[in-house]
């Protein structure tokens, strides 16, 4: 999972979204009125900007596996009518993390989302990841002195640590990032900027951020990348923001 950044609507898309908000308060079907605004022109601009938000690949926002193939309310639509037509509840999503997470959204005893929203936070403060076997697992919390209670939250509602063709998918992009950090401190690593481009190239599942974070900066190559070139990894490390 990776953090993804969030612009601004044109102000005709987030005026017709805000009418439509007003509209369906407290609608009895809300479903009927989604499906409606989704054949509009300014519902388009929403997926397209969506598209541009996930990257080149359009992944999903949730497991940056997948395509994302639509439009996923974080808070549900069908239980918070209120909030399906709100820009900040939207995400791209692909179909298996869509079935996955459907309407389930827990809550703590706070009313705060138990689950990880990538377009709001970094999502590797809440999960960790398993470079053996390719799985996302709950992050350590060290104040807690136990795993993340969201992470655990996330990672059981979308299966994130139970789907074997999304786990080989983070492992290859793993080794990938790992064999490229190799090849430029063998070479001497020579141009920082470079090799920062190079790596994000390469980052089919947004691993940057937790390659070059405090769990990576202890694991070979990347430690050897932070120690002999530090320079190197101040580069890498903002570009993985």
């Amino acid at each position: 999972m990776r953090r993804v950044h969030r612009p601004a609507l044109p102000a005709r898309v987030q005026t017709y979204l805000e009418r439509r908000r007003q509209a369906t308060a407290g609608a009895a079907n809300v479903e009927n009125a989604w499906k409606s605004a989704r054949q509009t022109q300014a519902m388009g601009t929403v997926v397209q900007t969506l598209r541009a938000m996930a990257g080149a690949r359009e992944r999903c926002m949730y497991c940056v596996d997948s395509h994302g193939s639509d439009i996923e309310h974080f808070w549900p639509k069908g239980p918070y009518p209120a909030r399906a037509f709100v820009w900040s509840n939207m995400l791209l999503c692909c179909t298996e993390c869509g079935r996955f997470k459907g309407s389930r959204f827990p809550l703590s005893n706070a009313s705060r989302p138990m689950l990880v929203d990538p377009s709001v936070e970094d999502p590797w403060e809440c999960l960790d990841f398993d470079p053996d076997t390719g799985n996302l697992t709950a992050r350590y919390d060290a104040a807690s002195a136990a795993p993340s209670v969201r992470g655990e939250s996330t990672v059981r509602v979308l299966q994130l640590d139970r789907r074997e063709a999304m786990a080989e998918g983070y492992r290859r992009t793993y080794r990938r990032l790992a064999e490229r950090v190799r090849q430029a401190l063998a070479a001497g690593v020579t141009d920082s900027k470079k090799l920062a481009g190079e790596l994000l190239q390469a980052d089919d599942h947004g691993l940057m951020g937790w390659c070059f974070g405090p769990i990576g900066a202890r694991l070979q190559p990347f430690e050897e990348l932070l120690r002999r070139a530090p320079e190197a990894w101040a580069a890498c490390t903002a570009v993985a923001q």
